[in-house]
């Protein structure tokens, strides 16, 4: 029954996403969370760095939490659940993209889209960087790091390993 519950929930995210998992964070938090406390905030955080830190898509998370739901099984449930819907739709909507590819509601359609998903992904890192309630040593160490972006040439890598150092220092 929970991997029914888990595929379910995980295909119908999958068909909402846009821009990444990263802009359905929010909501992937508060029903793993919140609503079936599967984890818990400090954990989902952790397992959120764990799948971004692996090389690969960071669709991993699915994966990640799937695991620590239903084990081995739920793994597996997860990541195709997300991934399987949300590719034959890609599949159906780019073939229709290409084929209206001179309608003057295209470039409308990407115009709003694009605030819509730098939205989602803002949010999705509000999410993660506030695993509790605001913090705002947290804050302080996400703008640091998106400095360090902004400001050198480092390889996110090292910020994020300074990103590390300071939690340990200041929490």
């Amino acid at each position: 029954m929970i991997l029914l519950e888990l595929g379910l929930y995980f295909a119908l995210l999958g068909l909402l996403t846009f821009g990444g998992v990263s802009s359905v964070m929010p909501e992937m938090q508060r029903y793993i969370v919140d609503v079936k406390g599967w984890t818990t905030a400090t954990d989902f955080m952790q397992l959120f760095a764990v799948a971004q830190a692996a090389p690969g898509p960071n669709v991993l998370i699915t994966s990640l939490i799937g695991y620590r739901v239903a084990g081995f099984a739920g793994s597996l449930v997860a990541l195709f659940a997300m991934c399987l819907p949300a590719a034959a739709l890609a599949w159906v909507v780019s073939s229709l993209w290409e084929r209206f590819r001179h309608s003057p509601w295209r470039s409308v359609i990407q115009r709003a889209l694009a605030p819509l998903v730098v939205g989602l992904i803002f949010a999705g890192g509000y999410i993660i960087a506030t695993p509790h309630s605001p913090d705002w040593r947290l804050w302080l160490i996400a703008l640091a790091t998106a400095a360090g972006m902004l400001a050198t040439r480092l390889n996110p890598l090292w910020l994020l390993a300074g990103g590390a150092v300071l939690g340990a220092v200041l929490l």
